[in-house]
């Protein structure tokens, strides 16, 4: 009798709050994805790279400051193979493979390993290190089992998704968790708009797929926050669809630009305008000559749409102008003195598309490090009392940043990032474009007039 009532009160308050007793039952347990990992590990792939680093044997100074000085020609070299890792994974079954740009850059040798164990030399088809995607290509011996992309659009904070990559070099690894946020902007690239996730994302998991529960790519996984735990960054896969595309056809993303320079509208911007709404891009400039000029677009304008797609801030704009393909025309709907108007205009090639990727690499790395450097004057000499006769000299420690956390401090000298000698300012840039995004930079600093060695693991797994 007394169980008989329990179950009645049960039943009763199910009834109250409109939750089903079957759907309370069934939330009781979680259903498991074991069959859905076991099918799509296949199509994840293990990715090892090798290049080759140059760099003096010699660590004592006074022998490479002898060489560098009486014998410059003979200054002896030893050849290190540097290897990485990552994952990847099969976009198409005729050996077409997504990965991030930063686990393949400046490879010497791309070998690509399937589950079964079965390596294959890879090639760049073509890189983009402005969004940090890379497509390769093997030609494998037979079909191989191909991905099926997803929405990132449709995903919402809260999903569930989990992600399969190569952490550590362990080999094949599941790891699940939720959508904790999207549209994140981690000063890592210019059109950055990353999901953020808690399913765990460590070192050798960049370049593989995250999965939502249907098992369709969603996101390509490429950064960790390296100050937090449980924070993991993929690239939204609708983005990756079409800057593989490009990647595909012509070697590199072909940008489109319209010749404009566009802002936030704020609050008192609005006002000031007398622009009733609080989204769009702004119009802070428009460029003589460009197609936003010669189609009548003005400074004040506020793009709202650009081909139906509402524009609720400028990053969503400057994301979607420049995956828009040159040529084409594409509709602009234009809030000008409150009426809105339609613009139908052919985007050209960006100008400086091939400046914009040749920088950006350098530009992550000093962002990341949070350091800012100086050529020695005189003054800092005296100041710092230093004796090296080459380097940079830190003059910033940005606080909370890698650089920070690794123990370096202003008026450290950088005589060294990862055996590249740095003589002056265009050395160190030099040696941060050719090692800034590797996963680890040791740097040889001088301090106090004497020298050790510095690591920093940068963003980037």
């Amino acid at each position: 009798m007394k169980s008989l009532k329990y179950a009645l009160f049960f039943l009763i308050v199910a009834a109250v709050f409109s939750f089903p007793l079957s759907e309370a039952l069934s939330h009781s347990s979680s259903e498991s994805i074991s069959p859905t990992v076991k099918r799509l590990t296949p199509s994840v792939v293990n990715i090892s790279t090798t290049n080759v680093i140059k760099a003096s044997p010699y660590q004592d100074e006074y022998f490479k400051k002898f060489f560098e000085k009486f014998l410059p020609d003979q200054m002896p070299e030893r050849e290190f193979r540097n290897k990485g890792l990552g994952s990847g994974f099969i976009m198409s079954s005729d050996g077409y493979i997504i990965t991030n740009n930063h686990v393949v850059r400046k490879a010497e040798e791309i070998e690509v390993i399937l589950e079964g164990g079965k390596k294959y030399t890879a090639n760049i088809v073509g890189t983009d290190p402005v969004t940090d995607l890379a497509l390769l290509k093997i030609d494998p011996e037979g079909q191989l089992p191909a991905v099926e992309m997803g929405d990132s659009s449709a995903l919402a904070i809260g999903d569930s998704v989990f992600a399969i990559g190569n952490p550590f070099g362990l080999g094949h690894t599941v790891t699940a968790g939720i959508v904790s946020a999207k549209g994140r902007a981690l000063g890592i690239g210019r059109y950055d708009n990353f999901i953020q996730t808690d399913a765990a994302i460590n070192p050798g998991n960049s370049g593989g797929p995250l999965f939502d529960y249907e098992g369709k790519v969603v996101g390509v996984n490429t950064a960790v926050m390296a100050r937090g735990q449980g924070l993991g960054f993929a690239i939204p896969i609708n983005m990756a669809k079409i800057v593989v595309e490009h990647l595909k056809v012509h070697g590199r993303v072909i940008r489109g630009w319209l010749g404009i320079m566009i802002q936030d509208i704020t609050p008192e911007i609005s006002e000031a305008l007398e622009i009733n709404r609080d989204n769009g891009g702004l119009v802070s400039e428009v460029k003589e000559g460009s197609p936003a000029d010669k189609a009548g677009i003005r400074r004040g304008d506020v793009i709202i749409s650009v081909e139906g797609e509402k524009i609720p801030d400028a990053a969503t704009l400057a994301r979607k102008l420049a995956l828009t393909r040159p040529g084409i025309d594409t509709k602009f709907l234009v809030l000008r003195d409150g009426k809105e108007r339609v613009f139908t205009i052919k985007l050209i090639e960006h100008p400086e598309n091939e400046k914009i990727e040749e920088s950006t690499d350098k530009l992550k790395a000093e962002e990341e490090l949070g350091i800012e450097v100086s050529e020695i004057t005189d003054q800092l000499r005296n100041r710092f009392r230093i004796n090296a006769s080459g380097g940079v000299i830190i003059v910033r420690v940005a606080r909370g940043s890698l650089a920070s956390e690794a123990g370096f401090r202003p008026g450290d000298v950088i005589l060294e990032v990862n055996g590249d000698a740095v003589g002056g300012l265009d050395e160190y840039q030099e040696a941060l474009e050719e090692h800034g995004l590797k996963e680890t930079l040791l740097f040889l600093i001088e301090r106090a007039g004497r020298t050790i060695y510095l690591g920093v693991r940068t963003g980037r797994e």
